[in-house]
């Protein structure tokens, strides 16, 4: 039942970690978008763990398919479908532990919430494998958003309580991909990787913060009160499995500040109004203001970690301890940071489309 996102750009999400695929439909995405495979998998391929050693050995090819929606390279107005096959599945430790539920992770509340007929293997629906099709939506979001000059990136900017210094976007753009943590400030990320490098010896994993950035947004974005443009940004952020805080421009800073410093005054810029400092983080009332929209998700530490941890037999109703084996990430925030990317373009695209900056047929 909760599956789905949008009002206009409608993206619903399928499949399980250990099933057969992951995948998304997007309803509503306008004819005549050209796309490939290839432009989406570029975009997928951001979220792959690669050959870095302290990612996970899961070695999914994650090769995107279109199943529909696409005739001579082009969108039909129909519903697209993209899918990704599960092919390098183990599930041979997940049998072992299937009625000892993770701490951390939603295994006991999946447990009860659906009975126990839900798919325990790699946290089934609920695993951020299943964000894999939050990307590909992201991929073709981006190219839509393209069309109104509307650019979106996003970074880690901490690992582990290390902080990353100040980048301009440029500086973004260019040194995200440098790196297999994703930090635009390079000598914080070989820090960022050491704090990683630190945790999985000793067994455990670290979390951290990814900053979402979107420029040249429209003035008007937003559907005020209930569908207000942070109150949706904060919905597609926190459908991502391992999110647990998102703040927009000052956040949680501005509990400290007085009005008249976190206030950005107006001022008219080449005939147009704009202001001086942007700590609302691009959005007033809920509708965008024309400045950068900026937003950050906390990523906790990756649940499934080598130290004893206590838990329950949901079978025998007793105590228990376990230690988690198989194949995880020390740090997950590195492949998140284009999950991120694409739930805020997803967002924004469905705003733009609601909005009719986005036409239903691309000529």
């Amino acid at each position: 039942m909760g599956n789905g996102i949008g009002k206009t750009f409608v993206i619903t999400s399928f499949g399980e970690s250990h099933g057969n695929c992951v995948g998304i439909i997007i309803d509503g995405c306008p004819a005549g978008l050209a796309v490939t495979a290839d432009d989406i998998q570029r975009e997928v391929d951001k979220r792959r763990p690669g050959t870095w050693v302290l990612a996970t050995t899961r070695a999914e090819e994650d090769k995107v398919e279109i199943l529909s929606g696409l005739f001579n390279g082009r969108t039909t107005g129909a519903p697209v479908c993209l899918v990704i096959w599960n092919k390098d599945i183990d599930s041979s430790e997940y049998e072992k532990i299937r009625f000892l539920p993770r701490p951390g992770h939603a295994d006991y509340t999946a447990f009860i919430k659906y009975g126990g007929f839900n798919d325990f293997r790699g946290g089934g629906r609920l695993s951020g494998r299943i964000t894999a099709g939050f990307v590909m939506a992201g991929a073709v979001a981006k190219k839509l958003l393209g069309l109104i000059g509307v650019e979106v990136l996003a970074h880690a900017v901490s690992v582990g309580g290390i902080e990353a210094g100040l980048k301009t976007f440029n500086e973004i753009k260019e040194n995200v991909g440098k790196n297999p943590v994703r930090c635009a400030d390079l000598r914080a990320a070989e820090e960022m990787a050491r704090v990683i490098e630190q945790a999985k010896e000793e067994g455990d994993s670290v979390g951290g913060v990814i900053e979402g950035i979107a420029l040249n947004v429209p003035v008007g974005l937003g559907e005020p009160v209930f569908d207000t443009l942070e109150g949706d940004l904060a919905k597609a952020l926190f459908a991502i499995p391992a999110v647990k805080g998102v703040e927009f421009g000052s956040g949680f800073s501005a509990a400290g500040k007085r009005g008249a410093e976190n206030n950005d005054p107006f001022i008219v810029r080449d005939n147009k109004v704009v202001t001086v400092t942007n700590n609302a983080g691009g959005i007033l009332g809920g509708i965008s203001n024309g400045k950068p929209i900026v937003v950050k998700a906390v990523v906790k530490p990756t649940p499934s970690i080598a130290k004893n941890q206590e838990t329950v037999n949901l079978k025998d109703m007793e105590n228990a301890s376990l230690v988690v084996k198989g194949r995880h990430d020390a740090c997950i925030v590195p492949r998140a940071v284009p999950v991120v990317e694409s739930m805020v373009a997803v967002t924004l695209c469905d705003f733009a489309m609601r909005a009719r900056l986005i036409p239903r047929v691309i000529k």
